[in-house]
């Protein structure tokens, strides 16, 4: 089952993804935030495409930027097309990294046994 992670920065893309390769997840991230083509993410042709968030103050605490709101809302309006179709989205903000992987982990155990994605799309909450 190949995944597909799309979100604002610092969301948690990279550490997502890294984690769901160790747990032997064809995992892949998407810099879709910084593409003006709205369904770069589809180019990946994933069977579940999880769309991770963050609220500036968090994305602030994990990484250092120059950036304001106005960057963070240019960003969430390039993922639009990705979060319309999205799988799975999870906001961030609240959870570890454990927590975001285990949420994913939950998901795509739940498509495994239902056959495959039936299109269902849900917001994770922890």
């Amino acid at each position: 089952m190949r995944v597909v992670v799309v979100g604002p920065c610092a969301s948690g893309k990279t550490t997502l993804v890294a984690r769901l390769r160790e747990l032997g997840v064809d995992a892949h991230n998407v810099a879709q935030e910084h593409s003006g083509i709205p369904t770069l993410w589809r180019k990946k042709n994933p069977d579940v495409l999880v769309l991770l968030d963050a609220t500036l103050p968090t994305v602030r605490s994990r990484r250092t930027v120059p950036w304001g709101e106005e960057r963070l809302v240019m960003q969430r309006d390039r993922l639009s097309d990705a979060r319309a179709h999205a799988d799975l989205f999870i906001q961030t903000d609240p959870l570890s990294r454990e927590e975001v992987a285990e949420l994913v982990m939950d998901h795509i155990r739940r498509e495994r046994n239902n056959g495959s994605n039936n299109g269902s799309r849900f917001e994770a909450r922890p």
